[in-house]
């Protein structure tokens, strides 16, 4: 996976528009935890970019970006969860999951219904 990593709050503004041109996954994981680092694998594992389309995955640290975090929920409108995984698409959140809900299928499938 080729992961773009969110270590300011001005990329917040920049994955906003840039979901305009085409979906964007925000990947946010702690390296404190357990689970999330069993997911991330999961996901990395099982992720075909040809299989995403256009999709562009972000990666933020919350642990070392934790204000970053609070403001990808605030502004997305989602709970905060640790691990998450949201698709943002014009704008907006479109999909968000967390813990064992991340799915490279469910991510796939939500990006597929938007790219018909």
């Amino acid at each position: 996976m080729n992961w773009h990593q969110i270590t300011n709050a001005t990329a917040l503004e920049e994955i906003k528009q840039e979901s305009f041109e085409h979906p964007i996954l925000i990947y946010k994981h702690s390296t404190r935890c357990s689970i999330s680092s069993a997911t991330l694998g999961r996901l990395e594992r099982n992720w075909k970019q040809g299989e995403v389309g256009t999709l562009k995955p972000y990666f933020l640290d919350l642990i070392a970006n934790r204000s970053i975090s609070n403001q990808v929920a605030e502004e997305f409108g989602v709970w905060h969860e640790s691990p998450q995984a949201l698709i943002i698409h014009k704008g907006e959140s479109i999909f968000d999951a967390s813990h064992f809900d991340i799915s490279f299928e469910d991510i796939k499938a939500q990006v597929s219904v938007l790219e018909k």
